[in-house]
This record gives C-alpha cells, structure tokens and sequence, in this order.
C-alpha cells in the first residue's frame, strides 16, 4: 500500500487490490486448494464487511476476490476508506494463512506482492519481467 497504492484513485485502488489478491490466491491455491482457500477467504471477507461496509462489493471468485457491480459507488467513496477496508483484508489474509501454515507460506506470498508494481495509466498493475528488466535498464544508463 504504501509503495504507491495510495495516491491511486478509488477505482484503481480497487483495481490494484483485485490484482494483488489474485496473486496471492494463485500462490496459496498451490499449496492449500480450492476447498481450504474458500473456506479462508469467506471468513476473512465476512469479517472485513462486517467492520467496513464499503467492501460489500466484493465477492469471491475463482480467480481470487473481485468487485461485483458497478464500479461507480467505488469512485463516490472516500479513497481512505477503501485503503483501510482492502489493508484490513489483506493483512488478515496474510495472518490466517500465516498462523495455518506456521509462516511457511509467508515469504512466497510477500514476493508475489512485492511483484505488484501500480501504475498511475493504463490497465495492468503488474509490470511484465521484460518492462521491469527495460526500467532496471533505464535506470543504470542514467546512473552511466
């Protein structure tokens, strides 16, 4: 969040945290299933609605959590309630996965974040390895 998820608009917020949570539904599925990773999710989502009302927007999907409907009561709310309704789940994700897989998990999940990189423009928040080796490249001739 800090890395630049917080200057977004609400709606790329949202956007952001859609793909993040993907990632990290992708990892975990490796290791925990369909059937766990649900059953994880729902609690951590029915928690987080029942604290942050604005959420209930979000649904659980096969490819991790999503917002449903119109994206227009998104961009009506405050992008500070947004930040602290989508950090609550994400950090009581990482928790739960963390206290069930005794932080086996953790280091793999924090990578996969790490890997998501905002962007301000456009639709893709995680940068491609080749963009990433472009910018890595960039930045050294500069350096040069």
């Amino acid at each position: 969040m800090a890395r630049g998820v917080r200057n977004l608009p609400p709606e790329r917020m949202v956007q952001a945290f859609e793909q993040g949570f993907g990632a990290l539904w992708r990892r975990a599925r490796k290791t925990l299933g369909d059937v766990t990773l649900t059953a994880i999710v729902d609690r951590v989502l029915h928690n987080a609605i029942e604290k942050y009302p604005i959420l209930a927007g979000l649904r659980l999907e096969p490819t991790g959590l999503q917002w449903q409907g119109s994206r227009n009561g998104v961009a009506s709310t405050q992008r500070d309630d947004i930040e602290i309704g989508v950090r609550f789940i994400l950090l009581e994700f990482l928790t739960v996965l963390g206290n069930l897989t005794a932080n086996i998990l953790t280091p793999s999940l924090h990578a996969e974040l790490c890997k998501m990189v905002p962007e301000t423009k456009g639709t893709d928040v995680k940068k491609s390895p080749d963009r990433r080796r472009n910018a890595a490249r960039k930045s050294e001739n500069a350096k040069s």
